[in-house]
């Protein structure tokens, strides 16, 4: 059975019944076929796209889960640089955002902007949603950005919540961009053009959370 997102169910319900509802009116003026094909696909895209699937954080030999931080987005990495792993989400990947380690919701900064494509540098404009992960030791940022098309960041969680590490904080509707700052001591464990799975990819390592018999 398909898991689907939180708050998704409207978006599919309203297509489907717009759906049935073109298809009734197919005897009336047979142009409402096309309409009731269209409507038809868009409920198909919205199943696919609010896909909400099981994961499970890949093993990392020798290294403790708190020093080994996981993907908070499905995609590919744009890029590696100012202290962050950028990952990029397209329209097929699931946009379901994870936890990259287990630890307290330290702090929730919504920030309002443009809406320019997520792959540019002008980006670093358009509406953001900062999310503070407080573990033992060290703090980890996630950044959720809204793209050309999404008009809509919407938080699981809140200030002072416990997040399970690959646990789920959010979602950005529509092909957008989510941030990992990495936090001091912490190296990247992916390169540029890198597939990643939320809650599932390894993407960051503490150098000194190998163990000592490595």
């Amino acid at each position: 059975m398909i898991k689907l997102a939180e708050g998704s169910i409207r978006w599919i319900v309203s297509a489907a019944i717009c759906a049935l509802t073109s298809a009734l009116l197919i005897s009336v003026d047979e142009r409402m076929r096309t309409v009731t094909y269209l409507f038809i696909l868009l409920t198909i895209f919205f199943i696919g796209f609010f896909r909400d699937p099981h994961r499970t954080p890949d093993p990392h030999p020798g290294v403790t889960d708190d020093c080994a931080l996981l993907a908070p987005a499905d995609g590919r990495v744009m890029a590696i640089k100012n202290g962050a792993v950028q990952i990029f989400m397209n329209f097929h990947d699931v946009h379901v955002n994870r936890a990259p380690v287990s630890g307290r919701i330290k702090a929730i900064r919504y920030t309002k902007g443009s809406h320019i494509p997520a792959f540019t540098k002008d980006s670093l404009r358009n509406e953001r949603n900062e999310i503070v992960i407080e573990n033992d030791g060290f703090d980890c940022m996630v950044t959720q950005i809204a793209g050309t098309i999404t008009r809509r960041i919407v938080p699981y969680v809140t200030e002072g919540d416990f997040v399970q590490r690959g646990g789920r904080v959010g979602m950005i509707r529509f092909g957008s961009r989510v941030d990992m700052t990495l936090p001091p001591g912490f190296e990247p464990d992916v390169r540029k053009g890198d597939k990643v799975r939320a809650g599932e990819t390894v993407i960051a390592i503490k150098t000194s959370g190998k163990s000592s018999d490595e």
